[in-house]
This record gives C-alpha cells, structure tokens and sequence, in this order.
C-alpha cells in the first residue's frame, strides 16, 4: 500500500499588505476628518506669532495693515463744509486760575504750546485788568477760557458796550484776530429776574450781550465763522447768588478759545463745565 506524501504548505509572503493597507486608509480617514473640522484662528495665531517673536528677538512685532484705497483726510477745522461749528468745551477736570502755562507735559507741542503761548499773550495784554480782578484767564483743558465781568462791558440790565469796554475788547481782538481758533461767547447772568420789552427774560438779554460782543469782535476784524453765540442765563452761576458779591460774580461774559486741533465730533459730544449768569 502506498504512502500518502505530505505536501508542504505554501507560504503566502504578500500577507503583511492586507493590514498596511488597512493602516494607510485608517490614516488617510484620520487626515481627512481633521482637515475637515480645523479652521486657522487668525487673533491666535498672532498672540503665538508675537509671543515666539517676544521671546526669541526682545519685542513684539505686529503686521502693519495694508491701506486700500486712497487715505482720508481728517478735518480739524469747524468752518469747514458739513461740520457744525457749535462745540461744547472739552470736560473740565477744575480750573487753575493763574497757571495757564503748567500743562506742557501732558499737551503735544503744537497743543499746548500754542495755547499757551496765545494765553500769556492774552494776560500780557490784559494784565491790568488781572491785577484788578476784572479778567480772569484759564486753561482747565483743551481751550483757554476768558471770563470779562459785566460791570466792565455793561450798564446795569442792558446790551449796550460801555465807551471804554470798546477799548478792552480791540486788546482782545488784536492777540485773537490773527489765530484760527473758534471763539465762543457766552453771555450770563444772575438770578435777579428782568422783564421789560426789549429783554423779557436772562435768556435774552445774556444772549444780547454775548451777540454784542462778537458784533464788536467782528468790526475788529475777526471772522465772523470763527465765532460762536450762546446765551447761558442765570442757570450756570460761579458764585452764591444770595450775596451781592456773588451775583457780581455771576454777571459776565465767557470767551471759550478752543484748540484748533481738537477734534469737532468729539468736542461736541463732550460735556460742559459748569457755567454762570446777570441782568
């Protein structure tokens, strides 16, 4: 009887391709899913673009922006077209009589040089009238504020300027004459009540006095679009109006030059020191 032979078996060398292709497919379905659900943080990427810069050069660097279009000129003057040349003062963080040259560190120097230098010439111009109490200048902030008392411009209860106020108000002029500043005249008053034809309220007559004083301003030569007029009553005083010295205090007329550099939209929005009155 004859013997079975034993074959050997054959050997399959290709079986190591199966689970290697398993493999690159597992991996290629990995890629595909994370491709599909990252996303490049822009803000992040820059924090660690910086931070990596910080750490290897000693400073942070930042990509500039690049300018599309042709760049927009900013305004800086209130006479120009569609701007309203009314503004509201700059917020006054307290007045400082008598120091209106102390603020050069915090200025740029075309600000606050430039009001500075036109407030020294205001005082070296009006330095009698300083002296005397009758003037008084001041810089709270972006603008320089001139506070004249009634009695020096004024009769009692009227618009008319005294023959020597006409005299003060040319020294005036000549130092504001040749400066771009905008001027703004407020007239106030105290709360003592006026009634009569011509002023049936403070409301008028304040305003009466601070349009006299821009009429006269005018005929010295300063624009007229430079100018501003508001009529402030009796509802900003300084000073107690229970005493007579107070409401001496009280009636007066404002002139707020601002800076030619600030910005308008700003300057309209911001808010107002308190304010003053008189008949």
């Amino acid at each position: 009887m004859a013997r079975k032979q034993h074959h050997e078996e054959h050997t399959n060398h290709e079986a190591w391709a199966i689970p290697y292709g398993d493999l690159i497919t597992l991996l290629l379905a990995f890629f595909v899913v994370m491709y599909a659900v990252s996303s490049v943080n822009e803000g992040k990427y820059r924090v660690l673009a910086e931070s990596l810069q910080s750490a290897f050069n000693g400073g942070p660097r930042s990509l500039s922006p690049v300018q599309v279009g042709q760049p927009l000129r900013s305004t800086t003057s209130g006479s120009q077209s569609g701007q309203d040349p009314v503004h509201s003062k700059p917020p006054d963080d307290g007045r400082v009589v008598g120091d209106v040259g102390s603020q050069g560190s915090a200025d740029g120097a075309g600000r606050g040089g430039g009001l500075r230098q036109m407030a020294e010439q205001l005082e070296a111009a009006l330095d009698d009238l300083i002296q005397a109490q009758a003037v008084t200048i001041t810089r709270p902030g972006q603008y320089v504020e001139v506070e004249i008392r009634s009695e020096l411009l004024f009769p009692t209860g009227s618009a008319s300027i005294d023959a020597d106020a006409e005299a003060v108000l040319r020294r005036l002029a000549a130092v504001l004459r040749p400066l771009p500043n905008t001027i703004r005249v407020e007239g106030h008053t105290d709360n003592r009540p006026i009634s009569n034809a011509r002023f049936p309220s403070n409301w008028e007559l304040s305003a009466a006095r601070a349009a006299r004083i821009v009429r006269a301003f005018e005929a010295a030569g300063i624009a007229p679009q430079r100018m501003v007029v508001a009529g402030m009553g009796e509802y900003h005083p300084v000073a107690d109006n229970s005493t007579p010295e107070g409401r001496r205090r009280n009636r007066r007329v404002t002139l707020v030059i601002l800076d030619p550099l600030q910005d308008p939209a700003a300057a309209s929005g911001a808010a107002a020191p308190p304010m003053e009155g008189d008949p």
